[in-house]
């Protein structure tokens, strides 16, 4: 049996929920990535062109997070979480990403979306990932309450 961590980043709490469903279904810790500097309502309307999350895509801009997974290093498994933003992950997820040496480890990326698919998001994750490692896995759940969706999801990765 592997061991699992799944960590998360959640702005509006969809997908917190998702990812304590995963953690469930997977065991092991469980980790939210969280931003230094907490982003309120009006920093994440992306229909305003000055908000905070368009300035911090637009300028690729790195976003500190605090914390860190207790268990990294001994996991081999890594679920990583975190809701679509402009068809790819927040930069506090490559941010979190570049942070560590993923060599040996198996990652399995999910996502939640209001609209969006989860697209070319692995690819555009691949330069912020270090090391010799497995991309094994990357579903949108496009219903992150279902249960069962994500007990068979994570039965497939987790054996």
């Amino acid at each position: 049996m592997s061991k699992v961590l799944t960590v998360y980043f959640s702005a509006e709490g969809t997908t917190a929920g998702l990812a304590k469903l995963v953690s469930g279904a997977a065991g092991g810790e469980l980790f939210e990535i969280r931003p230094e500097n907490p982003y309120s309502k009006s920093d994440i309307n992306w229909k305003n062109p000055i908000s905070r999350c368009n300035k911090e895509k637009i300028g690729r801009k790195d976003v500190p997070f605090v914390g860190s997974p207790e268990t990294f290093e001994e996991c081999d498994t890594v679920f990583v979480g975190f809701p679509i933003w402009y068809y790819g992950a927040p930069n506090i997820i490559n941010t979190f990403m570049q942070q560590f040496d993923w060599t040996g480890k198996r990652i399995a990326l999910f996502a939640t979306s209001g609209g969006s698919d989860i697209g070319k998001t692995p690819g555009k994750l691949r330069p912020f990932i270090k090391g010799d490692y497995r991309l094994i896995a990357a579903e949108l759940f496009k219903d992150p309450g279902d249960a069962e969706a994500v007990k068979a999801w994570v039965g497939g990765i987790v054996k």
